[in-house]
Order: structure tokens, then C-alpha cells, then sequence
């Protein structure tokens, strides 16, 4: 037996748990997590049973509706991965295509039926019908728009509506708070996912340029939040420099993981960067919540960093 015919003997027979751990991704489930938790805390504070079943229901929506996503993305792209990637679970064969197949469509029902769960419990439909758009944006970005111009911004719009489903149990219509959080999430997304692109080859530095720019863009609109809220913590509305300072602080630690890739956009550096920017989501969800439930939900969110982190380092998470 040649040391190839080994090394796919190897892939094939490896643990069957991580196996499916690395066709979903599981680093980049605590994003999706930590996006939905902090849409819930924006508008709702956890002050009982019934409120804390509502965020762990759609925590476990989101969760669901994230890896459906990802799994369906792999089956699609399953020849494209034979070719540019066959060390993946699907085109190495260490999960059939047809498992994969249902399994992610189950994954995405699942999340659909557990947002409409939390809709019964809060007794308003919004929360289903977030849900189903959210799905309906999953498959299209999986079958139809990844691979044309628009994917990014399909990325962006399903990473906009997750915070949103958060945000769907708010007592009262979305205002303008809530858009620009949303928004700004869902832009920086866009940013990264035109960023990711071509992370399996050389990568134009023109593309990377205006990629990080555009997550640039994102942040941004987070930095106008203190102009739209009116109820923030007590110390940012005494001091919204403070907001603007921590904006323009993570701005430039995500901007110079970025620049680097632009000087040399060789694949491992564009990867490097993508995962920097995916984790740095988490901290962005957690200054968010910061901004109106204070410390003890910020940290929190912030904690979905140790897990996302400690997985990173055995399982890729592009």
C-alpha cells in the first residue's frame, strides 16, 4: 500500500464524530450563536423562565439553520471540492453525498420548527417568519448566488436576518437602532465573504482592498450607534466616545490582520485573516449587547470565544 493510498485510508476511518464536527464547521456555530443571542438581548432582558426559553430556542434555531447551511454549501460544491479540495468530509467520501444530503435539510426544518416554537411562547409570528427567510436566503446563497456577484451580499443578508431573528421578539416594531445593528453585521459579513472568496488560491489584492474596506464600512455603521439609541448603558450615554473609541480600536486590529493578507494574499495568510475576522464577529455581538444590557451578558457572549477558539485549532473553520 503507497503512503496515499494510506493517508485516504486514514481520512475514511477517522473518528465519525469529528467527521461531521468538520462538515459543519463547529468553530464558526458560536458566531451564529453569539449574532442571535445578542439580537435577543438588544430588544428583550432575560428577567425570566419564559425569557430565557425564548433565547435558548432560537440560540438553538440559529445554531441548527447555520450548520444546515454550511452542509448544504458542501453538497453543492461537492465537485467543486473534489477538485480544489478533497481532503473535505464529502469528496474524501468519509461522508456519503446522500447523508449529507438529508442531513441538511433536516437541519434546516429543525431550525425553522424550534423559531416557530419560540414564536407560540412569545405569542407574535415574527420570530417564523425571520426564520423562514433566513432559510430561504440559506438555500439560495448554497444553490443559486454563491458563486455570482452577488454571494457576498446573500452572505451578508442571511448574517443580517440571524441577528434579526433575535431581534424578532422585540415588544414593539424594528427601529432604527435595530436596522443599524442588524445592517452593520450584515455589511461587515459581506465584507468577509467577498474577502474569502478565492482563499483556496492567490487572491487579487484589489478584491482583498476593497473587501476589508467594505467590513470597514460595517463597523462603521456600529459606530454610529450611540446617535440612534436612547437606551444605552448609563456610561456611553455620559460618554459615547468611549463607543466610538472601542469601534475604532477593533476597526484596526481587524484591518491590520487584513492588510497583511493584501501585502501577501498567498491562500494560508487570506485563511489566517478570514478566521481572524469570523472569531472577531463574537467580539462585536458582545460589545453590541454591551451597549445596552451592560457587562454580565457582554461577557457572556464574549465566553463563546473560548470554545470557538480551542475547536479552531482542530478543525478548520473555512
Amino acid at each position: 500500500m503507497t503512503n496515499d493510498e494510506t493517508g485516504r485510508l486514514r481520512l475514511r476511518t477517522g473518528p465519525r464524530f469529528r467527521v461531521y464536527l468538520e462538515l459543519i464547521r463547529v468553530p464558526n456555530l458560536f458566531t451564529a450563536m453569539a449574532d442571535v443571542a445578542m439580537g435577543v438581548l438588544f430588544v428583550r432582558p432575560i428577567s425570566g423562565v419564559v425569557e430565557a426559553c425564548v433565547l435558548a430556542l432560537l440560540v438553538a434555531a440559529s445554531t441548527l439553520l447555520y450548520a444546515a447551511g454550511v452542509v448544504l454549501n458542501d453538497v453543492f460544491d461537492f465537485e467543486r471540492d473534489a477538485r480544489q479540495r478533497p481532503e473535505r468530509p464529502l469528496p474524501s467520501g468519509r461522508v456519503p453525498l446522500k447523508t449529507a444530503w438529508r442531513l441538511g435539510w433536516t437541519l434546516l426544518c429543525a431550525g425553522v420548527a424550534l423559531a416557530l416554537l419560540a414564536a407560540l411562547l412569545v405569542g407574535q409570528y415574527r420570530p417564523a417568519v425571520v426564520a423562514g427567510l433566513l432559510a430561504a436566503c440559506i438555500v439560495c446563497y448554497d444553490a443559486f448566488l454563491k458563486r455570482t456577484p452577488l454571494g457576498p451580499v446573500a452572505m451578508g443578508g442571511c448574517r443580517m436576518l440571524n441577528v434579526l431573528l433575535g431581534m424578532s421578539v422585540a415588544a414593539t416594531a424594528w427601529q432604527s437602532p435595530h436596522w443599524l445593528v442588524a445592517g452593520g453585521i450584515g455589511t461587515y459579513i459581506v465584507g468577509v465573504t467577498w474577502f474569502a472568496r478565492r482563499e483556496a488560491g492567490r487572491s487579487s489584492r484589489v478584491q482583498l482592498g476593497l473587501a476589508t474596506a467594505v467590513m470597514m464600512a460595517g463597523i462603521a455603521l456600529l459606530a454610529r450607534l450611540p446617535a440612534h439609541a436612547d437606551n444605552l448603558v448609563l456610561l456611553l450615554q455620559r460618554q459615547p466616545e468611549r463607543w466610538h473609541l472601542l469601534m475604532t480600536l477593533l476597526g484596526m486590529l481587524i484591518g491590520w490582520r487584513c492588510f497583511r493578507a493584501v501585502l501577501d494574499p498567498i491562500p494560508a495568510r487570506v485563511q489566517m485573516a478570514v478566521t481572524h475576522c469570523i472569531l472577531s464577529l463574537l467580539i462585536l455581538d458582545a460589545a453590541a449587547c454591551y451597549a445596552v444590557r451592560g457587562t454580565f451578558w457582554a461577557v457572556m457572549i464574549l465566553l463563546l470565544l473560548a470554545p470557538a477558539m480551542v475547536l479552531g485549532r482542530w478543525i478548520r473553520s473555512t
